[in-house]
């Protein structure tokens, strides 16, 4: 179950890429962008903001309805038809998910074949987690490397030890996500604790696995781990870069579209105090940080 293909990717990895959304988190991390992935099955987005009640789908679907010329969407009624999809002129309706065989993803993946050998890229599989669907990341990563595709796993760390040892022969970067050093700040923000998370990274390092860690910046939620979490990855030997990611809350039509709990955060990162936490981590990580 996937729910995006994006192609020419410049921040997932080294190079030119075409990220794989894979649907299903174990995390729900307070200011996630992609709240489409909490759950791996297919679901409805309504965006009321597009729609201009003009009643299309109302006469294809007895989940659309219009009240006093105010069209209403009937969430418990929605059978995933996609009818309303198909009529609708403003594309108000979208839906997330995916059930497809690893030979097809694959080959749409493999279109993009040219562009990773020119620019040293490949695919990033990405979320959710991916390695909730170990199976399914296997198949797809052996058909890439017949073709000698890198592959890089953005993974929340949040996944059986047994997980990371299976996809190894075909990842050859992680893109691993830390989101707080302290046991309680980490489920704070994302509901579950991180000891899993900092011993699956561990386990990685330990064995010369090709790591690039990434962190969240959020104002008042994780802010004050920055030092704890540069003192926990200094030791480490196969660290070669860090990523400071600014939080953004560009997803917040996705909440209300998908009627999930919004729960971002109102204050966004500035510049000086992304600036001042790539300086703190650098300096006593002595990795290279981006941000």
């Amino acid at each position: 179950m996937i729910f995006a293909i994006k192609r020419f990717e410049t921040h997932d990895g080294d190079g030119i890429r075409t990220t794989l959304f894979f649907k299903g988190c174990p995390l729900r991390c307070k200011w996630c962008h992609n709240p489409e992935s909490f759950g791996m099955q297919r679901q409805i987005a309504f965006f009321q903001n597009l729609c201009t009640d003009c009643g299309i789908c109302t006469e294809l679907c007895s989940a659309n309805n219009l009240s006093d010329g105010i069209h209403i969407f009937d969430r418990e009624a929605c059978t995933l038809c996609g009818r309303c999809i198909d009529c609708c002129p403003r594309n108000a309706f979208l839906i997330y998910g995916e059930d497809r065989t690893a030979r097809d993803i694959a080959t749409e993946l493999l279109r993009d074949e040219m562009f990773f050998k020119g620019s040293g890229g490949g695919v990033t599989f990405s979320g959710g987690e991916p390695l909730l669907q170990v199976e399914l990341c296997i198949e797809i990563a052996r058909k890439l490397k017949k073709h000698g595709v890198n592959i890089a796993i953005d993974t929340c760390g949040f996944a059986p030890r047994k997980s990371f040892e299976r996809i190894l022969p075909y990842a050859d970067t992680f893109l691993y996500d830390l989101k707080a050093y302290d046991e309680d700040a980490h489920i704070r923000c994302t509901g579950k604790s991180n000891k899993i998370i900092l011993e699956n990274l561990k386990f990685l390092d330990d064995i010369g696995s090709n790591i690039e860690i990434r962190i969240p910046y959020v104002p008042e939620y994780n802010d004050d781990q920055m030092e704890k979490i540069a003192k926990f990855l200094s030791p480490f030997r196969n660290i070669k870069k860090i990523r400071l990611l600014s939080y953004h809350d560009y997803a917040d039509g996705k909440y209300s579209a998908l009627d999930i709990q919004n729960t971002l955060p109102p204050k966004l990162p500035n510049n000086a105090d992304l600036e001042k936490a790539g300086k703190l981590i650098q300096n006593i990580t002595k990795f290279v940080v981006l941000y």
